[in-house]
């Protein structure tokens, strides 16, 4: 009980109050109403009335979406129960004069009130719609806003007035040329200081009249760098390679600077929580940037440097691919899209005769309710089940081992993640707190514990993650490493955040939304669990680091084989002998 009732005091202190305010103005009008009738149901005149004043609930919501939600589709969605609200309580009155109508009707009314109502103070969202104010006047309650609300604020040691004032400028310039792309850039570099993989920047304007400050392009080529610090080309086009630059071929230059120096002073910090994946993935950024053509120097076939001049192709289709074979996430466009992602979660199979495998694209279930109740109960019991059977019938088929493949996990209920890791282990151990922020200090009200049941403690298994791997796919990498019979691995470390997210601005003429964490998750210590502090430096890293070398990219890039996939398995291979 105290899990569950710190669980919905953490939830109620997220909450916005302004909307809980009006949640509960509508909620009193409603019943006033419903006490009205009764007072009134014997007086046709007074009962005309009534009916009248049934409508005050409805304007009520109209004036709320004018203020707070008007221009933003996820706001309103958002909205949806508190307006739900005024809409219900129009439902008993064409059975005003009717006693059976009415008495059923109202009852349904008032249940359905009760629930939605108690539901949306606990979920009221922090919205916040600037899109009627300026560039300059969004931006400046933007921070202002984040300096209140978000939760991560001391934990990274943000000055939000300092960003501002470095910011400001470039607000001013779009401002003047009235350019919603530079507003947007300038808003998108402001949130990347924050190195926060929860926080979004999402825009919405012609980005053929306004094109990106940056251009990117591409010059038939993209470029990781191994693990020896050499930098190389991937999906080479024919065009690239009849200059000699084909996959593998190593990189000294870019537009003649030396590939340190043009990493260093051309990639910009877009925001990645863990520095070392951010330097993991700049080489691809780097492969991105220069002007119609770009010189690049290379080793070429007999060892010797050589230069070529590659030009612009139009499409960005060598760093898609590169960016796809490398992650091994599939091209998300259309909610169709997304849906096939999610429909492979928790799947399993045997990858040999030996080897299980099992999926976690995201920590939800079928069930909203059920992960709903887990969060405020601090335990998924219905989830440890799906998990048993899963695991139970992989071992049926031979199961010695298991790789679980956390790579690009889109997050959700940690409480997932924790049913499954209590059937790795038989210990009992701390899994996560829900806190709430108060005057600058974090405060857990709401502790959730992993018990041990042990059924599969002696399976040993290899949970492979990755940079996009994030939120409560960042917890399921941190509580499964905490493990002795699992091995936590990937090329890069996971995303680095793990704080809920509900935080949302819509900023000068809804061309751009910042979304940012609001909910406060710690561990053990009483501090943010798994986000990174100021130095970057990952706080959940692999425990084993996958080689990457020229062979490991060949067969990445060039074979398209899942190489970290074959890598855990051989590596469960020679534990197991």
């Amino acid at each position: 009980m105290k899990t569950f009732l710190g669980s919905l005091y953490h939830a109620f202190d997220m909450a916005n109050p302004t909307h809980i305010v009006w949640c509960v103005g509508i909620l009193l009008m409603i019943l006033v109403l419903a006490i009205l009738h009764r007072v009134w149901k014997a007086d046709p005149q007074k009962l005309t009335i009534w009916r009248w004043l049934c409508l005050l609930p409805l304007l009520t919501a109209v004036v709320h979406y004018v203020i707070y939600a008007a221009g933003s589709m996820s706001a309103l969605i958002s909205f949806i129960p508190l307006y739900a609200l005024p809409l219900l309580a129009l439902l008993p009155v064409p059975f005003a004069k009717r006693k059976i109508g009415y008495a059923v009707t109202s009852a349904i009314t008032g249940i359905l009130t009760v629930a939605i109502g108690f539901y949306f103070c606990g979920t009221s969202p922090n919205f916040y719609n600037f899109s009627r104010m300026s560039y300059t006047e969004s931006f400046h309650a933007l921070a202002q806003q984040m300096d209140e609300n978000y939760v991560l604020k001391e934990w990274k040691e943000v000055d939000f007035t300092a960003l501002e004032e470095k910011y400001m400028p470039l607000v001013e310039e779009a401002e003047q040329e009235q350019n919603p792309s530079k507003f947007c850039e300038a808003v998108r570099m402001f949130c990347w200081e924050l190195h926060d993989g929860h926080i979004f920047v999402a825009s919405d304007f012609d980005m053929e009249q306004y094109p990106l400050q940056i251009e990117f392009h591409d010059y038939g080529l993209s470029m990781v760098q191994l693990d020896n610090g050499d930098v190389i080309a991937v999906c080479t086009s024919e065009e690239a390679q009849k200059l000699g630059i084909t996959d593998g071929t190593i990189i000294t230059h870019w537009n003649g600077k030396p590939i340190p120096q043009a990493l260093l002073e051309d990639t910009q910090d877009q925001g990645f929580p863990v520095k070392a994946n951010a330097d993991r993935l700049a080489p691809m950024e780097l492969a991105m940037l220069g002007g119609d053509t770009v010189d690049v120097t290379f080793i070429n076939a007999d060892g010797t440097e050589k230069t070529a001049t590659l030009s612009d192709l139009g499409e960005l289709e060598s760093i898609r691919k590169a960016q796809a074979a490398f992650s091994r996430m599939p091209e998300i466009q259309t909610m169709e899209d997304q849906q096939a992602f999610l429909d492979n979660n928790f799947s399993t199979k045997m990858l040999d005769d030996k080897c299980g495998y099992l999926v976690l694209n995201a920590e939800v279930t079928d069930s909203g309710f059920l992960d709903i109740l887990s969060y405020l109960m601090g335990k998924h019991p219905w989830a440890r089940e799906m998990f048993r059977e899963k695991l139970r019938d992989l071992k049926a088929q031979g199961m010695e081992y298991l790789v679980i493949d956390l790579r690009n996990n889109m997050g959700g209920m940690d409480e997932i993640a924790c049913a499954l890791v209590s059937l790795l282990t038989e210990e009992d151990w701390y899994g996560q707190g829900l806190g709430i922020r108060r005057n600058g200090k974090y405060i857990c009200v709401s502790d959730h514990d992993i018990k041990g049941d042990g059924e599969f403690a002696d399976l040993q298994a290899v949970a492979l993650t990755n940079y996009n791997c994030a939120s409560a796919g960042d917890g399921a990498s941190l509580y499964l490493s905490k493990l002795p019979n699992v091995t936590l691995a990937g090329i890069t470390d996971p995303n680095g955040c793990n704080q809920e997210t509900g935080g949302e601005c819509l900023l000068s003429g809804g061309v751009v939304t910042v979304s940012y964490p609001v909910g406060l998750i710690l561990n053990a210590d009483g501090v943010p669990n798994i986000d990174t502090a100021p130095d970057r430096i990952s706080r959940n890293p692999v425990e084993v680091r996958i080689p990457f070398d020229a062979e490991a990219a060949e067969r990445i890039f060039v074979d398209g084989e899942d190489y970290e996939l074959t890598w855990a398995m051989e590596y469960l291979k020679e534990q197991a002998e």
